[in-house]
């Protein structure tokens, strides 16, 4: 059975770092895309950061050079550290998994999501 579940959200203040897991079971995190969005209040879900399965890395413009997206095979966990936190960073962030074919920045691209977990950053 596919499930991802996130854990790590919280309250910061801005300037701040949380890091975000997402222990997926039901494959391997390695072996598939795997990917970050958040839904920022009173907006769409939109797209974080994604890793190929061959590792390449992606991330959208907003988070360049703050966040970080990485696996982890042993516990088969996927990471997204955040550092220098900003108020526009608050959001239910998701961790989601294995496309489809389209497009990374995309949410019809992705097939499994996990819950969500909330990220506060206040100024």
């Amino acid at each position: 059975q596919v499930q991802l579940v996130e854990s790590g959200g919280g309250s910061v203040q801005a300037g701040g770092s949380l890091r975000l897991s997402c222990a997926v079971s039901g494959y391997p995190v390695i072996s598939y895309c795997m990917a970050w969005f958040r839904q920022p209040p009173g907006n769409e879900r939109e797209a974080v950061a994604a890793i190929t399965d061959g590792g390449s890395k992606f991330y959208a413009d907003a988070v360049k050079g703050r966040f970080t997206v990485s696996p982890d095979n042993a516990r088969n966990t996927l990471y997204l550290e955040m550092t220098s936190l900003k108020p526009a960073d608050t959001g239910i962030y998701f961790c989601t998994g294995r496309t489809n074919g389209g497009h990374w920045y995309a949410v019809t691209t992705w097939t499994d999501w996990g819950q969500g977990t909330q990220v506060t950053v206040s100024s």
